[in-house]
């Protein structure tokens, strides 16, 4: 049943061609249809009549929009959508276009498709170079080379990234989070991965099968964010078969990588070289060396000093 006879339906008997024409006349007097009708002289009395369930529709949606209640709640035909009129053929037509709150919405999930992240706080997925405070001299070097990364980064054509490593607290997170964002608007596909919690979730999908897809999926990323790297539990398995696997792959593929660590270099290669087993043997040094070269070749070191913002 077309809506304008759902609202004339609660009209009983002989009365119903009445309340047709006062149905007709509030239509008429709206200020939106009103100013329709003044760009459109065209349109003639036969027009208005084989067009008026548009024109109430056109009404009835636009005060559903004035007195919006939230996307969610959005009781338009067309969630999310504004009616338009239009003139074809002589004739009044209704089109639909996204409201404001639709646009934002969908420039809102076009943006998080470019960013995917994994076990990081939810809040990081807003964060911008807008909101990083600059009050420390390497704070602000850090700064200024990840806005120079990201206006130069080219996957599969330049894989060269940032080693950004400090101690805890100095904002070290919130940088590649800012990174990520600004990637995202640029529609380049990032992935910011906290690496302690990837490489349990790669040890438990041994087990269940999982392993080399989720392997797969982080290490194809366009850009890859590793995120702590050195707080993990260090084992042969995640040096050689992971770690060095995945850095492998990228930079065969040129595909910049990103990291984050309280260690700098040299702790880094001490770290990769210490595994469960106790102590560091000469295979264990040669395999860290072989992997921090891979680091060290693609990846600007910059240092990140300062108060801990957790406990400000």
């Amino acid at each position: 049943m077309d809506p304008i006879e759902q609202a004339l339906k609660r009209f009983a008997g002989g009365r119903f061609e009445q309340q047709l024409q006062k149905l007709r006349q509030e239509v008429m007097a709206d200020r939106r249809i009103q100013d329709f009708m003044k760009d459109h002289p065209e349109v003639g009395a036969e027009a208005l009549e084989v067009g008026l369930n548009e024109l109430y529709q056109y009404k009835e949606q636009w005060k559903n929009c004035d007195n919006c209640p939230g996307l969610e709640a959005c009781p338009n035909l067309m969630q999310g959508y504004q009616p338009k009129l239009e003139v074809q053929r002589g004739y009044i037509n209704m089109s639909y276009h996204a409201c404001p709150l639709k646009r934002k919405d969908d420039e809102r999930k076009r943006h998080a498709s470019f960013m995917k992240s994994l076990y990081l706080p939810k809040e990081m997925l807003s964060v911008t170079f807008d909101d990083f405070k600059e009050d420390h001299p390497s704070r602000i070097n850090a700064f200024a080379k990840a806005l120079e990364f990201c206006s130069s980064v080219d996957p599969g054509q330049n894989g060269h990234g940032l080693y950004i490593h400090g101690p805890f607290g100095v904002g070290k997170t919130f940088l590649v989070s800012a990174i990520a964002n600004e990637l995202a608007d640029q529609e380049i596909e990032t992935m910011l991965v906290y690496t302690p919690d990837f490489l349990r979730e790669l040890k438990a999908g041994i087990s269940d099968g999982s392993y080399q897809e989720k392997l797969d999926n982080v290490k194809r990323a366009p850009v890859l964010i590793l995120d702590d790297i050195g707080a993990e539990t260090m084992t042969p398995w995640v040096r050689d078969e992971v770690l060095g696997a995945l850095l492998q792959f990228r930079m065969m593929e040129k595909l910049p990588t990103v990291f984050t660590s309280n260690f700098d270099l040299e702790e880094l290669e001490l770290h990769l070289a210490t595994t469960q087993r106790g102590g560091t043997e000469k295979i264990d040094q040669l395999k860290a060396k072989r992997i921090m070269e891979r680091i060290q070749y693609l990846n600007l070191p910059l240092s990140m000093e300062g108060d801990n913002k957790r406990k400000a």
